[in-house]
C-alpha cells in the first residue's frame, strides 16, 4: 500500500475521480478482491489480527471528540460507498489484487510498477528529507554549516533507522539508499508488496533494505524509528468506509513507532498542509485528555504533546481554486516529542 496514482498526462484529475474509475475497472475482479480481501496478516510474521476492540476504542475516542464516524462498523468484505470519499483504495484485497497483477508483471517483464505520486515527487520528497535529517543531526551535534554538509551528510544520516510505512514495491527506499540512509526497513500489509519489494533490491543493487508484512493499525514491530515516511498510506487509510476510525487507530500506532526525537514525514494527496496539522493537533489534544486523569508523575512525561509541526515541502506546484492557494500533494514533516 503506497499511495494514489497521479498519471502526469491527466493532472486535472482528482483523487476521488480516479477513485471511482479504479472501483469501476476492477468490477470484474471482485470475486477475486473479496477472496483476497482480510485487513489482516496471515503470514510467518504473525496471526489474524482482530482489531474489533480497538476499533471500537477509537469510534470511542472519536465520538468524544465529535467527530463524524461511521454508525456501524464496515468489514473489508463490503463495498464502499462511492460517495463520502471511499474506495476500493481503502481496501486490503485492492492492494493484494494490484501487487499479484505487478508481481505478475515482474516475473514475465521485469517490470518494476508504479512509482506512486510520480518520480519527480518522490525526488523532492528524499532530497527535501536528507536535508531536514542533516540539518537535524548538525544541531544535536552542535555543528555549524562550515559547507561541508554534503561531505558529510552520509556520517550524519548512518544514525538515522528509517521505516516507510505502506512501502508498496519499496522503491522509496532505493532512493533514500541514494541519498546515503543506510538502516532501511519497509514494511506493507499486502504480502504481494512485500514479495515483490524483495525482488527488486535484490535486482537493482540494495540488498540491505529489509521488508517485512506488518499492518500499521496493529503492528507488531518493537523498534522505534528516527525517521517514518509515509508517502499514501494515510490516504488509503482514509478512504477506507471506516476511515475516520482507522486514522485514530494509525495516529495511536504510528505514534508508538518514531522515536523521541525523530520523525514523520507524510506525504499526501487526498490532505492539505493544514489538513494534516488539524489531525496533528486533534491526535495530541486526545492523548493529553487521555492523561488527564493519571497521576502527576506520569503526566510530567506528556507535558509536550506527542507530535509538532517542523516543517513542509515548499517546492511543489502550486494553482490557485476559490480564492486560495493549493498543490495537489503535500509532504508534512512533524517531529516526535
Amino acid at each position: 500500500m503506497a499511495g494514489i496514482r497521479l498519471p502526469p498526462e491527466e493532472p486535472e484529475t482528482t483523487p476521488q475521480q480516479q477513485a471511482r474509475a479504479t472501483t469501476d475497472s476492477l468490477a470484474s475482479d471482485d470475486d477475486r478482491s473479496i477472496a483476497a480481501d482480510s485487513w489482516s496478516i496471515k503470514s510467518e510474521y504473525g496471526g489474524t489480527l482482530d482489531d474489533d476492540q480497538r476499533h471500537a476504542d477509537a469510534a470511542e475516542a472519536l465520538s468524544s471528540a465529535n467527530f463524524r464516524v461511521s454508525s456501524d462498523y464496515s468489514s473489508d468484505k463490503e463495498e464502499p460507498d462511492a460517495e463520502g470519499g471511499q474506495s476500493m483504495l481503502g481496501l486490503q484485497s485492492y492492494w493484494d489484487a494490484a501487487y499479484s497483477d505487478e508481481l505478475s508483471n515482474f516475473r514475465e517483464h521485469g517490470h518494476t510498477g508504479e512509482v506512486w505520486f510520480g518520480d519527480d515527487v518522490m525526488e523532492i520528497v528524499t532530497s527535501w528529507t536528507k536535508d531536514l535529517c542533516v540539518e537535524i543531526s548538525q544541531k544535536e551535534m552542535s555543528v555549524s554549516d562550515n559547507g561541508e554538509v554534503n561531505d558529510q551528510a552520509d556520517k550524519y544520516l548512518s544514525s538515522w533507522n528509517v521505516l516507510d510505512l505502506g512501502t508498496g514495491n519499496g522503491l522509496l527506499l532505493h532512493q533514500l539508499a541514494k541519498e546515503g540512509f543506510s538502516d532501511l526497513t519497509g514494511t506493507d500489509y499486502s504480502e504481494g508488496a512485500v514479495e515483490l519489494a524483495q525482488h527488486l533490491s535484490q535486482r537493482d543493487g540494495f540488498p540491505n533494505i529489509r521488508f517485512m508484512v506488518d499492518d500499521i493499525l496493529d503492528t507488531k514491530l518493537e523498534r522505534q524509528f528516527k525517521l517514518v515516511m509515509d508517502k499514501g498510506t494515510l490516504d488509503a487509510i482514509g478512504l477506507h468506509p471506516d476511515g475516520p476510525v482507522k486514522r485514530v487507530m494509525y495516529w495511536d500506532s504510528v505514534s508508538k513507532l518514531v522515536a523521541p526525537g525523530g520523525i514523520l514525514v507524510i506525504t499526501s494527496c487526498n490532505n492539505t498542509k493544514d489538513e494534516l496539522l488539524e489531525e496533528v493537533e486533534n491526535f495530541n489534544m486526545r492523548k493529553s485528555n487521555l492523561t488527564g486523569d493519571v497521576s502527576s508523575e506520569a503526566a510530567s512525561e506528556t507535558d509536550h504533546p506527542p507530535f509538532e509541526y517542523l516543517s513542509h515541502v515548499r517546492t511543489y506546484p502550486t494553482f490557485m481554486f476559490g480564492g486560495s492557494v493549493g498543490s495537489r500533494v503535500a509532504t508534512v514533516a512533524f517531529l516526535r516529542k
